[in-house]
């Protein structure tokens, strides 16, 4: 089954209490399916299924007169499509989970 890197991106307005409740809804989400690099970044490694649903879930929630969504599809993966300056949290999807 093929799998492919994405990134997911996201700018919530949180002027509201509504907003701030989509914010933690949209958060959420994306960590079933990938891990935080930033604060509204997520890295995800998915199956066009997956890629499917995760979009539907998020568009189920976003307001787009107030919100924004991009996803991103990093062709080649992620070590082809990405320089890092700084610090970078990321776990490797293939690497043994630790607990």
């Amino acid at each position: 089954m093929e799998r492919l890197d994405i990134l997911v991106t996201y700018d919530v307005n949180v002027t509201s209490e509504d907003g701030r409740s989509r914010l933690a809804r949209v958060a959420k989400i994306c960590k079933n399916f990938g891990q935080r690099v930033q604060m509204s970044v997520f890295e995800c490694r998915v199956t066009k299924a997956q890629l499917e649903d995760l979009e539907a879930k998020l568009l189920k929630v976003l307001e787009p007169d107030k919100d924004s969504l991009r996803i991103y599809n990093l062709v080649g993966g992620r070590e082809k499509c990405l320089r890092v300056h700084g610090q970078d949290k990321y776990q490797d999807f293939d690497d043994p989970l630790v607990i």
